[in-house]
């Protein structure tokens, strides 16, 4: 199963993350997953739901490793195995107005945090397309930031700022990283999302702004303040990576088209440090 998905270029992530959820459904039975029924399969899932009280996306998950297993491996029909996926619940993604970002950037003063940061809000980018940046994926010659790891394993090609520009000009200067544009204690290594995670619950403490802010607050964020300056919705859905348009108009729904547009906010000055 798992050379099946190296095969279809899954990530790393997808690959681990759908073997530790058929090896549940396995010990959950004490059988091997390819001597289960689908009965057996929807008990497990009723039982998880009913206990755990796990999420759609854990359930999709368990759905998407038990048809691979099914079809591509035991070359069963879906139909006769096939499992529904759950009604997905509609949220409106919560998100910072443009005077909390200009306070969060401006809490941090470490090089490298604000530049992380900055990024962050200034590209919409995943954390872990973030992350498995390199030096040779900003391309300041022509303004753009390639991503080439994005979800599904799809490239793209992000436009910058050289307010953006600036900030990872300083930032470079200062770590010359060597592998990857942000790394750890240990050289070639790529930043630990642990630490991506606590400088943003930090930086809002500091910042006093009353939100829970994550990595993926400020893609969202940036979505919203990028349609509220006016960009339409296919660029966006470009910029960011969406499959469908359908997943970039939901943020339709967040944005204040008619308020005033969004400044630069990158264009600020901070009290910088090491670190």
């Amino acid at each position: 199963m798992i050379a099946e998905m190296q095969i279809r270029n899954y990530s790393p992530r997808t690959i681990s993350s759908y073997i530790s959820s058929l090896t549940r459904l396995s010990l959950h039975y004490h059988l091997s997953p390819d001597l289960l029924s689908l009965e057996q399969f929807k008990d497990y899932l009723s039982e998880r739901i009913a206990a755990d009280k796990i999420s759609n996306s854990t359930i999709n998950q368990a759905i998407g490793a038990w048809r691979i297993l099914q079809c591509d491996i035991l070359r069963h029909e879906w139909t006769d195995f096939k499992v529904k996926r759950p009604r997905s619940k509609k949220k409106i993604p919560e998100v910072l107005s443009p005077s909390q970002v200009s306070a969060l950037l401006s809490s941090i003063s470490n090089v490298k945090h604000h530049a992380l940061i900055a990024l962050a809000y200034a590209t919409g980018m995943r954390r872990n397309e973030i992350l498995g940046l390199k030096i040779e994926d900003i391309d300041s010659a022509r303004s753009v930031i390639i991503v080439r790891q994005g979800k599904g394993g799809k490239q793209r090609q992000i436009p910058i700022k050289n307010s953006l520009l600036n900030i990872l000009r300083k930032y470079y200067k200062k770590y010359r990283p060597a592998r990857f544009l942000f790394e750890g204690y240990r050289p070639d290594m790529q930043y630990s999302p642990t630490s991506f995670r606590n400088i943003l619950r930090k930086a809002a403490l500091k910042s006093k702004v009353n939100k829970r802010v994550t990595p993926h607050t400020l893609r969202h964020s940036f979505a919203t303040h990028m349609l509220e300056q006016g960009i339409n919705l296919k660029q966006l859905q470009l910029i960011l990576g969406h499959n469908a348009m359908k997943t970039t108009s939901i943020y339709l729904h967040v944005a204040d088209t008619c308020s005033i547009p969004v400044p630069d906010l990158l264009e600020i000055k901070t009290n910088e440090t090491h670190g």
